[in-house]
């Protein structure tokens, strides 16, 4: 059964309109995929935030007159561990935030050890500061969306026992990431190392499958893909000799994303890092697919990843109109444009990769990179 939630935004004097729609809209998805049916969204102008509440009162009462059924609120910002609080006992219902609703999204889809551990570290340097303000306990009213890993176990795990675990969870981390790094070694050690990268939903693990006749999960959800997935992609025969590459899909990103999982998946997005090329794949049919690509840029040079060479791949190409395909190719005429799903110009990207990987052989090895 699905849990009914409510959308919750404020529109601050320095905040865009047209902004706050579009990451309202996320946050719709992103509920969604959590298992959320979404009951409405409100959004309040203010001067300034309100200490108490983060939004006014008169709000607070106005969704305690109208919401008798008592939804979930989601808030698209970060509140404080007491605004949480009050609102919680005012309304007498749960409330979560935009970085609680994505890391409850990574638990709901982490299916390895790795991933799982990683989930849980950013879960638990979340709270731990949530925790300390609280003084008390992490105990949320009832289950749900919001409450998935380590807080559905042990509710009442005080600041000590989640330090003492985070200490566990990192070094169980850190052996896992000296086992990938000779993973990763062997397996692509004197190889073309490709990275796909991406905002989460854009194509990427069905791109690696058409790539790659990889049999790997493909579901139209916000961050499907947790575990990083390798395959070898076939070049051809190039001096006489059998090449490919080793290709990996990675794990989408979003705005906003919390810190701590960038923190927490720092090994995984070594496959990222350590990459010769990458394919930044975008759907070019989402709405402000420009400013999603420009949040996966500023991305990447926030994981040191900025200068490593890029193709840019307009994915979806085939949910677009004709005359609106030839305005961006017109506008954009240096990326590729693709449709990994209907195999619409892979050719065309095969032959580029292709390229990046003679000239990389050769030594002669540039690109372009993030601007």
């Amino acid at each position: 059964m699905k849990e009914n939630a409510l959308l919750v935004g404020v529109l601050l004097p320095f905040d865009s309109p047209a902004g706050l729609n579009e990451s309202l809209d996320e946050l719709k998805e992103l509920a969604r995929t959590a298992g959320a049916y979404i009951t409405g969204t409100i959004i309040q102008r203010k001067k300034e935030i309100d200490p108490k509440y983060f939004i006014g009162k008169g709000k607070v009462s106005q969704i305690k007159s109208n919401y008798p059924e008592k939804p979930l609120l989601i808030f698209n910002h970060e509140l404080s561990p007491t605004q949480i609080r009050n609102l919680e006992k005012a309304l007498e219902l749960k409330v979560i935030t935009r970085t609680e609703l994505i890391l409850d999204i990574f638990a709901l889809h982490a299916r390895s050890n790795l991933s799982k551990l990683q989930v849980e570290l950013a879960q638990l340097s979340y709270e731990l500061p949530r925790v300390m303000g609280k003084g008390l306990s992490l105990s949320r009213l009832g289950g749900g969306i919001g409450t998935r890993g380590p807080g559905e176990q042990q509710l009442e795990l005080d600041r000590r026992l989640i330090q003492r675990k985070i200490f566990v969870i990192k070094k169980k981390l850190e052996s896992f990431d000296k086992g990938r790094k000779e993973q990763r070694k062997s397996r692509s050690d004197g190889k073309f190392k490709i990275a796909i990268i991406g905002y989460t939903n854009s194509g990427k693990s069905t791109l690696l499958r058409r790539l790659t006749k990889a049999d790997v999960l493909i579901e139209d959800k916000l961050f499907a893909t947790l575990d990083t997935t390798t395959r070898k992609l076939w070049l051809g025969i190039i001096d006489g000799k059998p090449s490919q590459a080793v290709i990996t899909d990675t794990v989408g990103f979003i705005r906003d994303i919390p810190h701590g999982l960038i923190e927490s998946f720092k090994s995984t997005l070594e496959d990222t890092t350590g990459a010769d090329l990458l394919l930044h794949i975008i759907d070019i049919s989402s709405h402000a697919f420009d400013r999603k690509q420009e949040i996966v840029n500023s991305t990447l040079k926030e994981i040191g990843a900025e200068s490593i060479p890029v193709i840019t791949c307009y994915n979806k190409i085939d949910l677009l109109a004709p005359e609106k395909l030839i305005e961006y190719r017109l506008q954009f005429p240096d990326h590729i444009y693709i449709s990994a799903e209907n195999n619409l110009f892979i050719d065309i990207l095969v032959s580029v990769i292709r390229d990046k990987f003679l000239a990389w052989k050769a030594g002669r090895y540039t690109g372009n990179t993030v601007p």
